[in-house]
């Protein structure tokens, strides 16, 4: 073999192969990738170069001023065997999840990482749970802690066993060019940032079955600040970009643009307060959603979610100036369950939220339900708040709100394809002036009500 230090100079790669790394099925190269690594980290820094073929490894720890190389058409692709996956890499921050606390990529306290190249990082995904392994471990591809600096270029992620990606408390991330595709496994989040500062995603597709994107806050000293996404498109069993759920911390400054969204099944934009933080000063705009029942599904609540959270209920938190500008929805072939939704709880309102430039279409065909649970900690049972936690079909068409204080809606456009025999528009306990300019439209239905409805608030169940 040859001599992996006497073979390089500092500036040359630390191509994985000379250090006894192999491509084929069955050889398993964790202690040979990881002698790169840490040769590569030795030498003050540089590229570790994975190119030749499909390379199966276990954990890999990575450190600072790593540049992880894939070439086109080379693969680091996780072992089929979870003892190659360390314990010690952090742990999944939902509480009840801790099948997901292992991971294939690592680094804790690094600077000045990045990933690129054009290849592949597959997480084998399909062969996890191990049939032999009592935990039932899923691991994810890639959790950073504590990094700053760190590039993530021209990458397809495929198959996690988990997540895709877990980026906690990290600063100063640029994602773009990047595909992601999850689906061998529930819970195959793409990108989750936890308490991060300054993220910037474009340029990216992803495929998943559950958040395409999230943003998260599992620690109240540790915000969620400065975020930005443009220019990507999202399909998901799930959410498009959930914002919230872990929201023991504040979310401040979050800028989403030009984004395409088809075929999720549960929500395009998933806006959600549970754990007392609080989420302020966002903006969506220049978005397309195709068959996407929800485009927006926003809740104020009180949920204990985060693993490290104190036990009983969290306190209340805040969810104020959201807008929402240049939405076109086009969910014409769905059924009656496609609407804009926003509620918070009683005496708890969500707060300045705009809407304007916004068309949907959907099918029409709903008919009037009965009252409407609340979304209060003893109607939830545990469960996150979730729009199946609503059991009653809603009373508006294209968009509901209960305990919503200053709301304006301009330029907005609701239109069913056949006749509904609910309001376009439901508000319950909001609080503010109209714009009596507001356009709200349905198409025409014998004796359907008006199309703008204000009603007092129902009461609980």
């Amino acid at each position: 073999m040859i001599s992996p230090i006497s073979s390089m100079n500092p500036t040359s790669p630390f191509d994985i192969r000379a250090f006894g790394a192999v491509a084929d099925d069955t050889r398993v190269n964790t202690a040979e990738i990881q002698a790169a690594i840490d040769a590569c980290a030795s030498a003050g820094g540089g590229t570790v170069l994975v190119t030749g073929g499909v390379f199966l490894t276990g954990t890999l720890i990575l450190k600072s001023r790593i540049h992880l190389h894939i070439e086109s058409g080379s693969v680091l692709k996780g072992s089929l065997d979870i003892r190659e996956y360390a314990r010690d890499c952090g742990k999944n921050m939902y509480r009840g999840e801790p099948e997901m606390d292992r991971c294939l990529l690592f680094a804790r306290d690094a600077e000045q990482l990045s990933f690129s190249g054009g290849g592949v990082i597959d997480g084998n995904g399909a062969a996890f749970p191990n049939a032999d392994d009592p935990e039932r471990n899923r691991p994810m591809l890639l959790r950073l802690i504590d990094c700053r600096d760190i590039h993530l270029r021209d990458l397809t992620l495929r198959d996690p066993a988990g997540w895709t990606s877990a980026w906690l408390y990290c600063r100063h991330i640029t994602v773009d060019g990047i595909r992601i595709h999850s689906r061998v496994n529930d819970n195959g989040d793409g990108l989750d940032f936890d308490g991060c500062t300054d993220v910037r995603v474009a340029n990216s597709s992803f495929d998943t079955s559950d958040d395409c994107i999230c943003l998260q806050t599992s620690r109240p000293d540790k915000p969620c600040t400065d975020i930005t996404v443009t220019n990507c498109t999202f399909c998901s069993k799930w959410a498009g970009l959930r914002i919230g759920l872990l929201s023991r911390g504040d979310f401040d400054g979050v800028c989403v643009s030009n984004c395409v969204f088809h075929d999720i099944q549960d929500a395009g934009l998933k806006i959600q307060v549970c754990e007392g933080g609080d989420m302020r000063n966002m903006s969506f705009s220049n978005l397309v959603m195709r068959r996407v029942p929800r485009p927006v599904f926003m809740t104020l609540g009180r949920q204990r979610c985060c693993v490290d959270a104190p036990e009983g209920l969290p306190p209340l938190g805040k969810l104020r100036r959201i807008s929402f500008h240049g939405l076109h929805i086009d969910n014409s072939e769905l059924g009656p369950d496609s609407h804009f939704v926003l509620t918070g709880l009683p005496g708890a309102c969500i707060e300045d939220v705009s809407f304007s430039g916004v068309r949907l279409w959907s099918a029409g065909g709903g008919v009037v339900g009965g009252l409407v649970p609340e979304l209060t900690p003893e109607n939830l049972h545990g469960h996150w708040p979730e729009y199946f936690c609503f059991q009653e079909p809603l009373p508006a068409s294209g968009l509901y709100a209960r305990h919503v204080r200053n709301l304006r809606l301009e330029d907005v456009d609701f239109r069913t394809e056949m006749p509904d025999a609910r309001p376009a528009v439901v508000l319950e306990d909001v609080t503010q002036n109209m714009n009596e300019k507001d356009h709200f439209e349905e198409h025409p239905a014998q004796d359907a009500p008006p199309p703008y409805l204000l009603q007092p608030p129902m009461g609980g169940v």
